[in-house]
């Protein structure tokens, strides 16, 4: 038995249905327990899971731990983090300010933290819970992730800072932000028999049965399946079938740059990020 962790977010459920709720290999059982990112961040430091989704800020550090899949991460272009505001409220991103974030081991917070060159103060709160905090004027400026880019605008914010346009248009390179990694002790053998497996996932997902949607909504933070199917189709794409070279280069750079802004220790180990390069 294979111990899964995802978070309940439709881009993960739509990934991991089909290898939890349709999986026939009574060879390879496996069960999953779904927790929010920054949660699953700090599990990867205990290496608590064989197979996790986290956030590749937090994936960055726990590399002793754990190795990248070539399948299952959420990158891409024009869906990265966004710096918003209350309407009405014109507090402006600058040095020192403080913000609201979805984790301090989030990618997010690493890009933020990138973008400010490390000067803002950051607060720490579950993602869900940060528009609201704005509207009840708790704080001034969040960093919004997930479906909450769909919906904050009719609830009332508005944008200061989109980070992972600012990312694209600095690096030319698409935005990673979450992962799906596999802890370094598991065979090779059979990392890339459950990587083969997840992708295998993936390609049955795009069938949609209403067994797996209803699954879907069922963990969803939002119910609404407009902003559900946008959710999925912003954040599952060609990288998460198979990272590929650009991937990979985005990865690299990421990294690269959370270590030269001191985010992250440098990796003395010279440890492969990718199962693919083990």
């Amino acid at each position: 038995m294979i111990s899964i962790a995802y978070s309940p977010c439709p881009n993960d459920t739509f990934l991991f249905y089909h290898l939890i709720r349709a999986n026939e290999d009574k060879t390879h059982p496996v069960t999953e327990e779904l927790w929010d990112v920054e949660n699953l961040n700090e599990f990867a430091k205990l290496g608590k899971y064989p197979v996790t989704k986290l956030s590749f800020a937090a994936y960055f550090s726990v590399l002793e731990k754990y190795i990248l899949l070539e399948t299952g991460s959420a990158l891409g272009r024009g869906c990265g983090p966004l710096v918003v505001r209350k309407k009405g409220n014109k507090t402006e991103l600058k040095q020192n300010s403080d913000i609201l974030v979805p984790g301090q081991l989030t990618t997010a917070n690493l890009l933020l933290s990138l973008y400010t060159n490390g000067t803002q103060k950051s607060h720490p709160l579950r993602y869900d819970k940060i528009i609201p905090s704005l509207l009840n004027g708790d704080a001034d400026l969040g960093v919004i992730i997930h479906e909450e880019r769909f919906t904050y605008e009719e609830r009332g914010l508005e944008k200061v800072v989109d980070l992972g346009e600012w990312w694209e248009e600095v690096t030319k390179l698409p935005i990673p932000l979450g992962a799906i990694a596999i802890r370094r002790d598991i065979p090779r053998e059979d990392s890339i028999y459950f990587q083969n497996q997840l992708r295998k996932s993936l390609d049955l997902a795009y069938t949609e049965p209403k067994e797996m949607f209803d699954y879907i909504r069922e963990n969803s933070q939002n119910k609404e399946d407009s902003v559900i199917r946008s959710h999925i189709d912003l954040y599952v794409n060609d990288f998460t079938k198979n990272l590929g070279e650009e991937g990979h280069k985005a990865i690299h750079l990421l990294y690269e740059k959370a270590i030269q802004a001191g985010f992250l220790p440098p990796n003395k180990m010279n440890l492969p990020l990718f199962l693919g390069e083990r």
